[in-house]
C-alpha cells in the first residue's frame, strides 16, 4: 500500500476547501486552514509534504500580499515542503514571483481537479523522496540501497531481486543495458552476494584493449612467448581464480578470442601464450554489453554457441529515464558525495532543477548524471543547485534556466502553450478557447516560440 502524502490546503473559501478535501482524501492526509494564522499552527505542528496555497487570503483576499508573506514564512520554516500556489486568472505575475521565491508550481483557477491532482502528486512524490534520501543518509532506509546501487523504483527493485537469486549459483550471467547504466556495479553486486565474495573480482573491458594485446591480457603469456615478453605473466582469467571475471563490452571480442573463450567455458582450463601445459581455473563469468547481441548472431558477428554459454541468465538494466524518482534519489546522493570530495557546501536543488532532471532524457544515464552533478558542485555559487549549474535543457523545450524575470515569464508562457496544444492534439480553435485568446493571437505565440506540430509529445490516450 502506498504511503499517503501530507497535504495542507490554505483556502479562505469554505466551499472550495470542502470540495478539495472530498476530492483528495483518498490520496492525502489533508489539513485545512482558512487564514495565515491557522496555516502556521498546522505548519508548526505537522511535517507536511505539500501545501496548496491560495495567494488571495484575508485580510486582503483581493491581492496576493498575504499569501506571499505566508509563503516566505513557510519556506523559512521548512524549505523541503513543496508549495503549489493557486491564483486567479489575472494574477500570473504573482505566480511567477512565488516560484522565484521557492514555490514548487502554480495553478490558475478555476480548478480542474484531475489536472490539480497531477501537479500535487508530482510535488508530493518529490517531497517524500527527498525525505527518504535524508533518512537513507542516516542509515534508516536500507531498502533504498543494495550494495553500491541506489533506487526505489519497481524497475531497479526487480534488478535487486534478480541479483539476489542469481548470486547463489555459479551460472554465467549476461548484463544488458545502455552505456552508463551501472552494469559493472551490478556485476560487482552479484559477486559480493555470492559464495565467491572473498575471492578476486577482476574486470576487463574487451573494447578498450587492442586486439593484438587482448589475448595476453585474458590468458597471460610465458617468458619469451613473443617479442617484448621478458617475463612470465598471468592473465585476467588466472588472476580471477576462485572468484569472478567481469567481461565488459563482450560484443567487442574478436572472433578468434571468442573461440578461445568458448573452449575455456567448456573445459575450464587455459594455456598461456607460448605455454605447453594446461592450467585449471575455477572462475565465474559475468559479461556485459550495450549491444543487441541477438542481432550480432544473425549478422555473424558473434558466435551463437558462446552467446548461449554466457547468457544462462540475462539481466536487463533499465535506463535512468525509466526509473522515475530514482533520478532525484541518485542526484542527491551524488551531490553529497561530490561536496565531500570537492569540499563544497550545497544542500539542495531548486524546483526548476528538479523538474528539469525529471524531464531530461539522460542518454548518458547514471554516468551523465554523475558528470553533471559534479559540474554543478564545481560551478555553483550558492547552497542551491539550479538548472544553469547543471547545464540542462528540458527534453521537449530546449530552454535553459531563465536569467531574468522576462525570460522566466516567457519560459512559463511557452510551457503553458506547449502543454495546451498537446492536450488538444494541436486543435488550434479548441486550444485558443481553453486558454482565453483569439486564434490569431495563438498563431502569433506559436510562431514566437517556434512550436511545431511534429515536436509536440501528445498524451497516449489522444493518439489514434
Amino acid at each position: 500500500m502506498n504511503k499517503k502524502g501530507k497535504l495542507l490546503v490554505v483556502e479562505d473559501d469554505p466551499q472550495i476547501a470542502r470540495q478539495l478535501k472530498w476530492a483528495l482524501a483518498d490520496e492525502y492526509d489533508i489539513h485545512l486552514a482558512e487564514n495565515p494564522s491557522a496555516a502556521m499552527k498546522v505548519i508548526n505542528s505537522k511535517k507536511l509534504d505539500v501545501v496548496a496555497l491560495d495567494l488571495g487570503l484575508p485580510p486582503k483576499p483581493e491581492g496576493s500580499e498575504v499569501g506571499m508573506e505566508l509563503l516566505g514564512h513557510l519556506m523559512q520554516k521548512d524549505p523541503s515542503v513543496k508549495v503549489v500556489v493557486v491564483t486567479g486568472n489575472n494574477d500570473r505575475e504573482s505566480a511567477i514571483q512565488a516560484i522565484s521565491q521557492g514555490a514548487w508550481d502554480f495553478y490558475q483557477k478555476p480548478i480542474d481537479i484531475d489536472e490539480f491532482k497531477v501537479i500535487l502528486s508530482r510535488a508530493s512524490s518529490v517531497s517524500i523522496l527527498e525525505r527518504e534520501y535524508l533518512a537513507l543518509q542516516k542509515g534508516q532506509e536500507a531498502e533504498s540501497r543494495f550494495e553500491e546501487l541506489i533506487g526505489k523504483s519497481p524497475q531497479i527493485k526487480d534488478v535487486f531481486a534478480k541479483i539476489r537469486k542469481v548470486a547463489k549459483s555459479n551460472v554465467s550471467v549476461m548484463v544488458v543495458g545502455e552505456s552508463g547504466t551501472g552494469k559493472e556495479l551490478i556485476a560487482r553486486a552479484i559477486h559480493n552476494q555470492s559464495p565467491r565474495r572473498a575471492k578476486p573480482f577482476v574486470v576487463i573491458n574487451c573494447g578498450a584493449i587492442p586486439e593484438n594485446l587482448l589475448e595476453a591480457e585474458l590468458f597471460g603469456h610465458e617468458k619469451g612467448a613473443y617479442t617484448g615478453a621478458h617475463l612470465q605473466r598471468k592473465g585476467k582469467v588466472e588472476y580471477a581464480n576462485g572468484g569472478t571475471l567481469f567481461l565488459d563490452e563482450i560484443g567487442e571480442l574478436p572472433p578468434l578470442l571468442q573461440v578461445k573463450l568458448l573452449r575455456f567455458l567448456e573445459e575450464r582450463v587455459i594455456e598461456r601464450i607460448g605455454g605447453r601445459s594446461s592450467i585449471d581455473v575455477d572462475v565465474r563469468i559475468i559479461a556485459a554489453t550495450h549491444k543487441n547481441l541477438e542481432n550480432a548472431l544473425t549478422a555473424g558477428g558473434f558466435r551463437e554457441d558462446l552467446y548461449y554459454r554466457l547468457s544462462v541468465v540475462t539481466l536487463e538494466v533499465p535506463p535512468l529515464r525509466e526509473r522515475g524518482n530514482d533520478i532525484l534519489l541518485l542526484a542527491h546522493y551524488f551531490m553529497q558525495r561530490s561536496c565531500q570530495e570537492l569540499k563544497r557546501r550545497m544542500s539542495k536543488f531548486d524546483p526548476q532543477a528538479i523538474r528539469a532532471m525529471l524531464e531530461y532524457e539522460w542518454r548518458g544515464n547514471v554516468r551523465e548524471l554523475v558528470n553533471r552533478i559534479k559540474r554543478a558542485v564545481v560551478m555553483g555559487d550558492g547552497p542551491t543547485i539550479g538548472v544553469g549549474d547543471l547545464d540542462l535543457t528540458c527534453a521537449h523545450e530546449g530552454v535553459t534556466q531563465p536569467r531574468t524575470l522576462k525570460d522566466f515569464r516567457e519560459t512559463l508562457e511557452r510551457d503553458f502553450i506547449y502543454h495546451s496544444l498537446a492536450k488538444t492534439s494541436w486543435n488550434i480553435a479548441r486550444t485558443a478557447e481553453q486558454i482565453g485568446v483569439s486564434r490569431p493571437t495563438l498563431y502569433d505565440l506559436i510562431k514566437k516560440y517556434e512550436l511545431k506540430k511534429q515536436d509536440i509529445t501528445y498524451p497516449t490516450d489522444q493518439i489514434s
